[in-house]
């Protein structure tokens, strides 16, 4: 028997605006950009929720009137769902009634999509907790199965997510820590029996999610009839099949005359024609198959690029200065003890902004460059660190009203915010000026 699990990521992050050296201390709304239609969150939304959400999840709730067999899984980032309620609250509806079916599972992650496990630990759990609170306010859910941001997974990860008392985790079945075993069964992490995890098979996941509208694919143009016969060919040799895409794969990234909607409503009946497939959700597969063996990662993996590691946000020294910059003042915006800022602090740490800032070159580059609404990964940069610049003069000026402590010299913070350019003109731009 082969059981499918199908999981969807819904993610929108608050993109910075291009915003200049010389508004630091001046402006201090880094999300909003009216006259930049690449950087407006709000109409980035709006876009997004007419190619894809609403017309998806109308897709899925026929679905699931039409086949009662199918589940679905998502995952919805913290700053996504403020965005909907806030942009456009018919797309929060629209996941709500697909979860009060019964058959949709919601599941655990960073409230802000964040790289806060490389950093704080502290931080980490704290977003974990905001995102479950904010799942059972919305949906009357609380998850037990949980996802690191991008599915990026290490062994103490692992630990730390079973402290914190989740039965599952999601991440990636990648072939260097599977050797000869196969993705299609249900795994425990190393020295933490009680976590299962699920791997996602990256081959049929990436057939559906990448190639789909490549007309250069051998196997182009995919039918859902195909497609059911893959998976159905996992019987016998696995029986769980895990297919985790971005949920922006459906009439986002590959747009509705590729056929993407019709291949996705097909699916489910093909995979059912087989009378050994069923659908499960994640926890149904915890609770119904058992871990054939333990899943030792100790370096960073993730879903993303050809490594499958964290090069995708951590390769370069303007990304590593980025993500120095954002958590070494951490201390200092947690005693200024003002929520408004915290809140802007940590959308700041989304893990987008420092994919914005890749400068991987051949195919991976060629995704980073269609992802990004940067001309280029310099000028993400740019404007992440003035803005980087701007608030640690929000927090020192908190503090001082907090404490009544001296406020550090201006031109201090300023000489400071001159050594990024100086450090970009040294590592990648000599003729930057």
């Amino acid at each position: 028997m082969s059981s499918v699990c199908i999981y969807f990521h819904v993610h929108q992050p608050y993109r910075v605006k291009r915003y200049p050296f010389f508004a630091i201390g001046e402006d201090h709304a880094y999300f909003n950009n009216s006259d930049d239609c690449d950087l407006n969150n709000a109409r980035i939304v709006d876009k997004v929720k007419g190619k894809c959400y609403l017309p998806a999840n109308r897709m899925w709730l026929e679905s699931l009137e039409r086949h009662p067999q199918l589940k679905l899984a998502f995952s919805i980032s913290g700053t996504a769902l403020e965005q909907f309620q806030e942009y456009a609250p018919e797309v929060l509806a629209s996941f709500q009634q697909l979860v009060d079916t019964g058959r949709v599972e919601l599941i655990s992650e960073t409230y802000y999509h964040s790289l806060a496990f490389l950093r704080s630990m502290r931080e980490f759990r704290e977003q974990v907790a905001l995102h479950r609170k904010l799942l059972y306010d919305l949906f009357g859910v609380t998850p037990t199965v949980f996802r690191n941001t991008e599915l990026i997974y290490r062994n103490d990860i692992a630990h730390e997510v079973a402290d914190m008392g989740y039965r599952g985790l999601l991440t990636e079945g990648w072939d260097h820590y599977l050797g000869w075993r196969s993705p299609n069964f249900l795994y425990h992490a190393k020295d933490r029996p009680s976590l299962k995890l699920l791997l996602k098979n990256y081959k049929l996941s990436d057939d559906s999610a990448f190639r789909f509208s490549d007309k250069n694919w051998a196997a182009y143009p995919l039918t859902a009839e195909t497609y059911g016969d893959w998976i159905s060919a996992v019987n016998g040799s696995g029986e769980l099949v895990n297919l985790f895409m971005d949920y922006e794969t459906i009439g986002e990234h590959h747009w509705e005359d590729t056929g993407i909607f019709d291949f996705w409503r097909a699916v489910p009946g093909e995979i059912l024609k087989h009378p050994d497939n069923d659908f499960v959700t994640p926890s149904e597969a915890i609770a119904r198959y058992r871990a054939v063996d333990e899943y030792d990662v100790p370096h960073y993996l993730s879903w993303a690029d050809m490594e499958r590691d964290i090069s995708a946000w951590l390769s370069n020294p303007i990304q590593h200065d980025a993500l120095r910059a954002i958590y070494e003042f951490e201390e200092d915006v947690r005693k200024a003890n003002d929520p408004a800022l915290l809140h802007e602090w940590r959308k700041l740490q989304t893990s987008d902004h420092f994919y914005y800032m890749c400068t991987k070159y051949f195919a991976d580059g060629d995704v980073h460059k269609y992802f990004s609404p940067y001309d280029t990964p310099y000028e993400a940069f740019i404007a992440y660190m003035n803005v980087i610049n701007d608030m640690k003069l929000r927090v020192a000026d908190a503090l001082a009203r907090a404490e009544q402590a001296p406020l550090p010299a201006q031109e201090a913070l300023a000489e400071q915010t001159l050594t990024w350019k100086e450090r970009l003109r040294r590592f990648f731009l000599p003729q930057y000026d």
